[in-house]
């Protein structure tokens, strides 16, 4: 009995530890990525990113798996104010935040998962036709020690899709 109480207060103990230790990690975790695409207008670039409908013409999750889009109802600008897409049986919710010709604002929230605010932001290179393209995420972690843990990872764990999807944008476009 002494040794399985030792055993809990010292995984208490360990417990507390860990939980302190992630109060200092950041809740919101920044991944960004970037392309450059030639021969085109930030116009052209953002009648694919600005409209849904077109995201399955560039987008990996269109072409690799089965994955469906149900476009929301249009803004006061005509464009949808966001989509919900269908993929293994799970939903992946997109709201339209704002949208203009340098950058696309929307919130992407998987079913069971963290929320995260995009960013992609659409800068043409002064005297070329190149366009760059930066795809900024910011994932919304809440308190819970794997949590945070989690985010340390986050870069790693989700960066190579936004590249994957950004190079698909680049080979339609080019």
């Amino acid at each position: 009995m002494r040794l399985l109480k030792a055993f809990l207060v010292g995984l208490t103990g360990l417990f507390i530890v860990i939980t302190l230790f992630s109060l200092l990690i950041p809740s919101r975790v920044r991944v960004s990525r970037a392309v450059l695409i030639n021969n085109t207008s930030q116009q052209e670039v953002f009648q694919q990113i600005g409209r849904f409908n077109n995201w399955p013409a560039w987008h990996p999750v269109f072409t690799v798996d089965s994955a469906t889009m149900k476009l929301q109802p249009a803004g006061t600008d005509g464009l949808p104010s966001g989509c919900i897409i269908t993929q293994r049986g799970k939903e992946i919710i997109i709201n339209l935040l704002a949208a203009d010709t340098s950058s696309v604002k929307f919130s992407m929230q998987a079913e069971g998962e963290n929320e995260i605010d995009n960013d992609i932001v659409i800068s043409s290179q002064p005297g070329s036709s190149v366009v760059q393209v930066e795809w900024r995420a910011i994932t919304k972690l809440r308190w819970y020690p794997w949590q945070k843990f989690y985010g340390i990872f986050i870069d790693q764990l989700t960066g190579p899709g936004y590249e994957v999807a950004l190079n698909g944008l680049k080979d339609h476009l080019e």
